[in-house]
This record gives C-alpha cells, structure tokens and sequence, in this order.
C-alpha cells in the first residue's frame, strides 16, 4: 500500500512537472514569458554537433550507395545486421561478367583467338571482383563503422543531454515565472494594507495574506536557486560532451585517410591487372590470320611495333594483290597522297573520331600531319575516320 501511495505521489509530481514545461514552453511561443538564452558558446558548439551529424548520416548513406549500388543488397546487409548475423556472401557484378565471360570462351574454345581472350578477360574480372570486395569489407570497418558508431552511440547521447539541459531551462523560466508573481502578489497586498482598512476582522485577515505571500514568495526563490543550480550543472555537462566533436573531427580525419588509401589501392590494383590483360590480350592474335576467304595475311601486334607491322620484307602474294613493305610504310606516312588498303579484321570505332571496319573491305587511307604513327585516316564513301594500322594491308 505504502509503494502504491509512492508511485501516486512520483506519478502525480512527475505530471505537475510535465504541465509546467508544457505551459512555459506554449507561453514562450506566443511571446507571453521570457526564455533564458544559451550563451554564445554553447550555442555554437550545439550547431557544430548538429551540423557534423548532418553531414556524417549524408556522407555514410552516399557510401554505403557508392559500395554497394544495389539496395536490396544495402536492405538485405542491414536486416543481417541488426540480428547481428552474418550476411551470406554474394558474387558481385565483375565476378558475375567475369564468370560469363570464362564460360563462354571455354565454349568457344581455348584455342580460338576469341574464345582465349575472353578466358584471359574473364580472369582479370574475377581478380577487379575480388579487389572490389576487398574494398568494401576496408571501407566498412576503417571509415563507415567509425562514422555510423558516431550518429548511433556518441550523437545519441549528446541529443539526450540536450533535451535534459532544455527541460531545465524549461524547470528554470517556470520557477522565475512563479517568483514574479509572487513578488506582484505580495506588492499588490502590501499595497492594499497601506490603506489601513478600519475594522479588526479585516486588518487579521490581510495580516494572514501576508504571511501567506510572504512564505510564497520565499518557497519560489528556493525553488529557483535549485532550478538554477540544476540547469547550470546540465549546462556543463552538455558542454564537456559537445566540446568532444572536435575530438570526433579528428578521429573521422583518419578514418577518411584510410578510406582515400583504401580506394588508391583498389584503383592501382584494377590498373594493373588491366595493364596484364591489355599485354596479354595483344599477344592473343595468331600469326597467321585465316579470313572468310582462306586468304592468308599478317596479323596485328603489340603497339610498340604496329609502325613496322602492316606488311613483311618479303612481298605476299595475295589473290593478285601485294602487301607493301615496312619501307613503302614509311614513304606513305611521309607523302600526302592516299592508297587502297584492304581491311584485316573488324574493327569497332571507339568514338566518333574514329571509322568502323568490316574484314576484307578495301577502303582508301591517306596519313595527316600530327596524327599518332598507329593511325591513318582512312575513308570510305562519305565517311571518314581514324582507322588503326594494325588492322589493315596496304595494297599496290
């Protein structure tokens, strides 16, 4: 019985409380009471910590967007996580292509041209797959862990100090509120009894008002020297918190070095294996290329000798038609005057600067001052574009 009475009384204390604050904070609103104001300080460190929790929860999101673009995976993770479970590993967009591609040129054949460079390509998808997975378990654990650390557990305790310091402001402008009025209170009497009304009854009664608004007025002043002892204490508190966002900045300085290092990494390691793969890719073609007409004919190879590739020492015979010597390239290369070359092999333009080949076209090609010693401007009909050497056999 005696902790159910306990229970009423906390119950009933802790609503008066609640009503008051209520009441202070709508008075404050309609510009009816007066607010104590933080000082200049405090107020910039609550801007700063509110700014650096905008900017960590954007930041965080745009990375976690950034690593893992699919958000059913982003939803899938999340829900592993919060049962604090191991998400099953999934196979990620380059392994996938790189799979695609190994299976495919296994198809094909190993032997074929075709079929080996997709095998080579396929494995250096699978290599990019494994870096890209590498930077994604990096990043999670040296940048966002630190960051979503911060918007769920020191943030979180910041805005539980900041709601208490506002409620004892609120605990301490009700107490003012309260000792205002009993001053008003007391002066009003006080005035009424200088009038020295006639009449015992009534100089008793006025008498007893007084001691009552006296008693008032001084339980209101000790109810504001603790409401004011109270928020000052609040106060420092929530300052000390605040002023470790600096510390925070500094931390998440670091955390990002190591997400910048993380994606250095990551990048130089996919330039690399794309490096292997382009040299691997150019010692790929036969040395003898067999076209649609068992014509035989050079084949292209690596970049650094494409300048001495189109044609041999040695003249071919080829349906009547005769590839040109390194030394006929050369004097082309220096003249302005065009010549017929029959196409090799297809050929995708990269870019509109450049012209599509098709395999055993013949097209005219002609060289231009300050072009690349790789290329010819190679023409055909209307059309014109950048053509590679490599791909074509110059005809007398």
């Amino acid at each position: 019985m005696n902790i159910m009475d306990f229970n009423v009384k906390k119950l009933a204390a802790d609503a008066g409380t609640f009503l008051s604050r209520a009441v202070q904070f709508t008075e404050e609103k309609l510009g009816q009471a007066e607010k104590t104001e933080l000082d200049a300080h405090l107020e910039n460190l609550l801007s700063k910590a509110e700014c650096t929790k905008i900017w960590t929860e954007k930041i965080m999101k745009q990375t976690e967007v950034l690593l893992q673009p699919n958000p059913n995976a982003r939803i899938e993770e999340f829900v592993y996580e919060k049962l604090d479970r191991k998400a099953p590993s999934r196979i990620n967009n380059p392994e996938l292509l790189g799979q695609y591609m190994i299976d495919a040129g296994t198809e094909f054949g190993p032997g074929t041209a075709y079929g080996n460079a997709l095998i080579k390509c396929g494995e250096t998808q699978k290599r990019i797959g494994t870096a890209d997975r590498e930077l994604i378990q990096t990043s999670a654990l040296n940048f966002l862990t630190p960051l979503r650390n911060f918007i769920e557990g020191d943030y979180k305790t910041i805005a539980k100090e900041r709601k208490l310091l506002q409620n004892k402001r609120l605990d301490l402008d009700a107490a003012k509120t309260r000792l205002k009025k009993a001053k008003a209170a007391e002066t009003r009497a006080s005035q009424l009894n200088a009038t020295r009304l006639e009449g015992d009854n009534i100089m008793v009664n006025f008498s007893h008002m007084l001691s009552f608004l006296h008693v008032k007025w001084l339980k209101s002043e000790q109810e504001l020297r603790i409401t004011q002892s109270e928020f000052d204490r609040q106060a420092e508190i929530t300052r000390l918190l605040l002023e470790g966002i600096s510390s925070t900045h500094a931390h998440h300085l670091r955390c990002l070095n190591d997400f910048v290092e993380a994606q250095m990494t990551y990048y130089a390691q996919c330039y690399q294996y794309m490096l292997d793969l382009q040299k691997q890719l150019g010692r790929c073609f036969p040395s003898n290329y067999h076209c649609n007409n068992n014509q035989t004919s050079v084949a292209p190879t690596s970049s650094a000798a494409s300048s001495n590739v189109i044609g041999s020492s040695a003249l071919t015979p080829t349906s009547g038609l005769v590839i040109t010597s390194s030394s006929n390239l050369i004097d082309l290369k220096e003249c302005s005057g065009s010549r017929k070359a029959r196409v090799l092999y297809d050929y995708d333009a990269a870019n509109s600067s450049e012209l599509s080949l098709l395999a055993d076209e013949v097209i005219t090609v002609f060289s231009v001052i300050g072009m690349d010693s790789d290329w010819l401007m190679g023409e055909r009909g209307n059309q014109k574009g950048r053509v590679p050497i490599t791909y074509l056999e110059l005809l007398n």
